[in-house]
């Protein structure tokens, strides 16, 4: 049997407020509820395809940026294709981040850029430097770029300015990276808030069938419940930094419990204490 691609074991990492703690001399615990993640346990093959839902503040942002290799565990442990990330050094790290890549909710995407751009963007963890800095100047190739835009619907964009663009075209645009990388892993953060019913499925579907295509991994998160029970197999339920439940059955009960007293999610997770200054490869 083959080993798994992702393995987190007893891992918790740490809520901003847990520095006021440290300030006083008493380390963040469980006893003092300063956990973003609390003790979560995951086992994840390569070529899977899980939802992760929940209500807002549950985790799921930070959990997607714990597997991007992007916060370092305040306990418990994480292993990527079998190695330890934070056991290796910073460059063997980098090694790592490179079969992955992260597309948050709002893509950092520069501004003042031309979409093209901003999409070869994609290529970079591959690209000489020589061949980055070119592509700054004239884009190296913008037929690929047509190509990953055109997925999305958003080819007539292939040259328009970032600055110019809509929240939902700007989701799509950094969704347009991920066709150009050539990641194992896909790790995607709310790909469908900015958009209407049909782009959406459009949009899931394009993820879906590349993952499926290269065999790729795909965690998603979504506060679309009723799209992750019709899309994915395998739905992780998230609620205050644990693991509520992890099944390919996910009845209504358990979304009841789930959502609880609580909001269907409309803000970014809080975001954790980040004991260093690394951050996933791809955007």
């Amino acid at each position: 049997m083959a080993s798994p691609q992702l393995c987190l074991q007893n891992l918790s990492i740490w809520h901003p407020d847990a520095v006021t703690t440290v300030f006083e001399g008493t380390p963040p615990s469980k006893s003092n509820g300063k956990f973003a993640l609390d003790n979560v346990n995951l086992t994840v093959a390569r070529g899977e395809q899980i939802a992760i839902i929940g209500p807002s503040g549950a985790g799921k942002t930070t959990l997607l940026h714990t597997l991007a290799l992007a916060h370092q565990p305040g306990s418990g442990t994480l292993s990527f294709n079998g190695k330890s990330p934070w056991k290796l050094s910073g460059h063997e790290r980098h090694g790592l981040r490179l079969k992955l890549f992260l597309c948050p909710q709002t893509p950092p995407l520069p501004a003042r850029q031309r979409v093209v751009t901003t999409v070869l963007a994609g290529k970079l963890p591959h690209w000489s430097f020589v061949t980055a800095l070119r592509n700054l100047i004239k884009p190296v190739a913008p037929i690929e770029a047509y190509q990953a835009l055109s997925r999305f619907h958003l080819q007539d964009k292939l040259y328009a300015r970032v600055d110019k663009l809509s929240g939902g075209e700007r989701q799509r645009c950094g969704l347009a990276r991920l066709l150009l990388s050539d990641a194992e892993l896909l790790l995607v953060d709310e790909p469908l808030s900015a958009l209407d019913p049909q782009l959406a499925a459009q949009t899931l579907e394009t993820l879906r069938q590349e993952a499926s295509k290269r065999n790729a991994t795909l965690i998603c998160s979504l506060h679309q419940v009723d799209i992750a029970r019709s899309n994915f197999t395998r739905i992780i339920g998230l609620r205050e930094g644990k693991i509520l439940f992890d099944s390919q059955q996910v009845t209504d009960q358990m979304i009841t419990e789930l959502y609880q007293n609580t909001a269907i999610e409309s803000k970014h997770d809080i975001q954790p204490v980040v004991t260093r200054q690394d951050k996933p490869m791809c955007y």
